[in-house]
């Protein structure tokens, strides 16, 4: 039996949204589908201010007010971000807001708020270390990891984009007994396109977790075209030099979407990934994919791809010119990733958070009427 949708008609959420990574297009496909059950988003972005076409995006979904704070993983210290979460309680008491999504789980640290909080960890240092360094999270960055911790255990749920995250996160950080996997999707629509012999990669490549080094080590070694998208310096000063490879730069979503239509292979050689929108997307757009062998791929693709050790940059190119030569297995995967793709979509998401929400509303409005 269907299980029925919950009515949120007339809801009032405040999610917090940054404009450098994944999270802005996680948010706003998200806010997307929930208008059309009828809630008010309200998106505050911290950290760098976002462009003027994100902006605008926001602005046609929801409405989008900007707060002077950094982001934890951009954050000097722990005191940079004390007044954070007061901030957030305020303006959301304010705006009569009656869920606050948060999407950096320490912006929940020590909230004292009676709205129900809900924190989505899509990524954080402490994992990050755990996947990139294989090592804990160093002393100086360690008040992140009791940040995470406190604002885990002031959520009434915690989501986790996959289960291999979910998996490091309590390994990282002890049990968090309200954690909950919802996975996420992309709305992106299949297009017939002409298919060019082209390999294509995404990502924001001054990220170490997304391991554009080895992809660029194999560039010379892939007999097709390679044409990276992203940008390749970060906030901090990250840098990675791509020269062998075609660098498009960082593209617009649409730019990037339309390149993975004409791209007959699409690689993601990420060694950290809580769950890996470019990949999903490359699957929608008809893509054969290589994927790095890590346990969020395996869990999400597995017998879909073609997986490569991804500190091996000869695996990689070997995969890569496996499918180039092989036509059939190119098209074969290429048809098990878009149906597989079709198992992560906005509306599945969108249905699995509009039911955490109605959960935490109703138990909120019973404590209130009780008190």
């Amino acid at each position: 039996m269907t299980q029925q949708m919950p009515s949120l008609n007339g809801m009032r959420l405040l999610m917090t949204v940054d404009a450098i990574g994944g999270v802005w297009r996680y948010a706003m496909d998200l806010a997307s589908g929930l208008r059309r059950l009828g809630v008010e988003t309200l998106f505050v972005c911290l950290g760098p201010a976002p462009s003027d076409d994100k902006v605008e995006e926001a602005s046609r979904i929801g409405r989008l007010v900007h707060l002077d704070a950094p982001l934890d993983w951009l954050a000097a210290d722990r005191q940079a971000l004390a007044d954070l979460p007061a901030r957030i309680a305020k303006l959301g008491c304010r705006e009569r807001a009656e869920v606050l999504h948060l999407n950096l789980p320490s912006q929940a640290a020590d909230i004292a708020t009676d709205i129900p909080v809900v924190t989505v960890s899509h990524s954080c240092v402490v994992t990050w270390f755990s996947g990139v360094r294989n090592t804990s999270v160093p002393e100086d960055w360690r008040w992140q990891q009791e940040l995470n911790r406190a604002g885990f255990d002031h959520a009434a749920v915690v989501v986790s984009p996959s289960a291999s995250h979910a998996a490091m996160l309590d390994a990282a950080y002890g049990t968090i007994p309200q954690l909950r996997v919802v996975y996420n999707g992309s709305r992106l629509e299949n297009a017939l396109a002409e298919k060019q012999d082209l390999v294509f990669a995404a990502g924001r490549w001054w990220d170490d977790g997304k391991n554009g080094a080895v992809l660029e080590e194999a560039a010379p070694l892939i007999r097709w075209p390679l044409l990276m998208a992203g940008a390749n310096a970060g906030p901090n000063g990250q840098h990675l030099l791509i020269e062998h490879a075609l660098h498009r730069g960082e593209l617009t979503h649409s730019q990037t979407v339309s390149l993975m239509r004409e791209a007959k292979i699409v690689v993601s050689p990420s060694v950290y990934e809580p769950f890996g929108l470019a990949p999903l997307e490359a699957a929608r757009a008809g893509a054969a994919l290589v994927l790095s062998d890590i346990p969020t791929y395996r869990e999400l693709w597995s017998d879909c791809a073609c997986f490569f050790d991804p500190h091996d940059p000869q695996a990689l190119a070997a995969a890569v010119n496996r499918l180039g030569e092989d036509a059939d297995l190119r098209a074969g995967l290429a048809v098990k990733a878009y149906d597989r793709s079709l198992d992560f979509t906005i509306d599945a998401q969108t249905q699995a958070m509009a039911r955490i929400y109605a959960e935490l509303r109703t138990q909120n409005k019973t404590l209130t009427a009780a008190e």
